[in-house]
């Protein structure tokens, strides 16, 4: 049976309070196997009847609809996939006195990633990012990760349905409990 990372997007900010267990509960009732949930920020580990990801989410989705009322949007990595994008993290640690957030922002569509940076974000000091496949690599000064020129256009409602961002460190903890 095939194994899954997902990743909610928007959950347990601005409204939508989802308790892990209860996502558990939710997932497992839909047939999925060995649902395990790490943080408190949607990151889902499975076991799916399908190697389709297209139909997992789109399944996910529709359970998440029905039993939490909310408009989901998930995105759905096989460990495969996701141990080379954290692989692929470009921005190694730098020492000069700036702290840093390493962050992977997972794309639902495969253009997601080319508008965000069409708008042309400038950097700000100590701020790097790179696309990747289907995903935008992100270094920033720790504190910074909301009002950067990049993260105010991560944040426009047009790039809610499709886009998510993963603390490089929480991609190893998935990582792990997926095995990979």
């Amino acid at each position: 049976m095939p194994t899954y990372a997902l990743f909610l997007r928007g959950i347990n900010v601005g409204g939508i309070r989802i308790a892990m267990k209860d996502l558990a509960e939710a997932l497992t009732a839909a047939g999925y196997t060995r649902v395990s949930t790490l943080l408190a920020s949607g990151n889902v580990v499975l076991d799916a009847g399908t190697g389709d990801a297209a139909a997992l989410k789109a399944d996910v989705e529709a359970v998440l609809r029905a039993r939490f009322g909310y408009e989901a949007w998930v995105i759905v990595v096989p460990p495969e996939r996701l141990a080379a994008i954290v692989d692929a993290y470009p921005f190694p640690a730098v020492d000069d006195g700036i702290q840093r957030h390493d962050y992977v922002v997972f794309a639902a569509a495969a253009d997601a990633v080319a508008h965000v940076l069409g708008a042309d974000p400038v950097p700000v000091d100590g701020e790097r990012f790179a696309a990747g496949d289907q995903v935008l690599y992100w270094q920033v000064p720790r504190g910074s990760s909301l009002d950067t020129p990049l993260a105010r256009e991560l944040g426009r409602a047009r790039h809610k349905p499709v886009l998510t961002t993963r603390n490089l460190n929480t991609l190893h903890k998935v990582l792990a409990r997926a095995g990979a």
